[in-house]
């Protein structure tokens, strides 16, 4: 059995790689070769810029796949790109969407494929629901065989997925815990989230790959395990051997101070979701997802430490978050002595 990864070095894609080779597929990865070092040589190469079209299609003119999976298309023109090149050429075409698609806030916290999907605060889960209704009508129109998976917060060993984050990722939050700085917790932490690591959804994403009965379907992929974020920033802390010290920060206020954290928080974050994980687990017999936050966090630092790359000290995001600390407890500071004054 033939597979083609568009991207396959990243977060999910990698893990999802690695275990199609251990299960015997022959596997192709497009991409612009740039991490080739974290698959085995018997990965397939062909390196593509796939922002360009014509040079996608000319690199798979004349073969055919009995999967296709697509982890780096986020617009529409991209999947229409896969459209067209992939129509007849491929068995399945499995599409990495976002459990971000969901409504927003949720209705409901429970969330299963069937809970409509509405997000007004971020423009990637827009175009994840635009990209989904691209696909579902190619499949219901023509018969184009796409499977929709749908992560949610998704990790692997190279960083411990945190709340409020920089552009650079967690690194600079555990550095504030050892050197017990106030870490920003979004609203009072106690909303539930749900960590998946990477090798988890991979069984579920392999398990999916060729099966017949997941053609035409969406399917959501991850942990059943649900904590608060005040408990995984505690667990963070304790893998650390610090006790952290949180100070929480309303969502609006942190996404007013910086658009940049809008979609991230008040589109996806800030909100409680518990996944229900029947139709993956109905699709493929026997998946559970068995590593817990603790572990998987464990599991990162002591990649990290032998990965020095892994640790990427963001000064910037240090001081945002000095600030916005100080600006925030000062207005309210402030708030509070006029009261007393009134």
């Amino acid at each position: 059995m033939k597979a083609l990864f568009i991207g396959g070095t990243g977060t999910i894609s990698t893990a999802c790689a690695r275990l199609a080779l251990e299960q015997g597929w022959e596997l192709t990865c497009m991409n612009r070769g740039n991490r080739r070092d974290v698959l085995p040589d018997k990965v397939e190469w062909l390196q593509v810029d796939c922002n360009d079209a014509k040079a996608m299609k000319k690199a798979v003119e004349g073969r055919y796949f009995d999967v296709v999976a697509e982890f780096i298309g986020f617009t529409p023109l991209q999947v229409e790109r896969d459209i067209d090149i992939f129509s007849g050429k491929c068995g399945q075409y499995i599409y990495i969407s976002s459990a971000s698609v969901y409504q927003t806030p949720p209705a409901h916290f429970m969330i299963t494929e069937s809970t409509p999907r509405k997000n007004p605060y971020w423009l990637y889960s827009r175009n994840k629901i635009a990209c989904e209704d691209i696909l579902n009508k190619a499949y219901q129109e023509n018969n184009f065989p796409v499977t929709i998976v749908r992560p949610s917060h998704t990790y692997c060993e190279r960083s411990i997925p945190m709340g409020v984050e920089g552009k650079k990722g967690s690194w600079q939050i555990l550095e504030r815990m050892r050197q017990g700085k106030p870490v920003i917790v979004h609203g009072d932490g106690t909303s539930l989230w749900t960590f998946t690591f990477s090798t988890d959804l991979a069984k579920g994403f392999c398990g999916l790959m060729g099966n017949p009965h997941a053609l035409g379907e969406t399917v959501h992929i991850t942990s059943d395990e649900t904590l608060t974020w005040n408990q995984a920033y505690e667990i963070v802390g304790q893998a650390l051997g610090v006790k952290p010290h949180l100070v929480h920060i309303p969502t609006d206020y942190i996404a007013a101070w910086d658009s940049d954290q809008l979609g991230g928080l008040m589109g996806d974050k800030a909100h409680s979701v518990v996944f229900d994980n029947s139709k993956i687990k109905r699709l493929v017999p026997g998946f559970c997802a068995e590593i817990r936050y603790d572990q998987g966090v464990r599991r990162c630092l002591a990649y990290m430490e032998e990965h020095p790359e892994c640790k990427r000290e963001d000064p910037a995001f240090d001081e945002w978050c000095d600030k916005l600390i100080e600006v925030y407890f000062s207005g309210l500071a402030n708030r509070k002595e006029r009261a007393v004054k009134e």
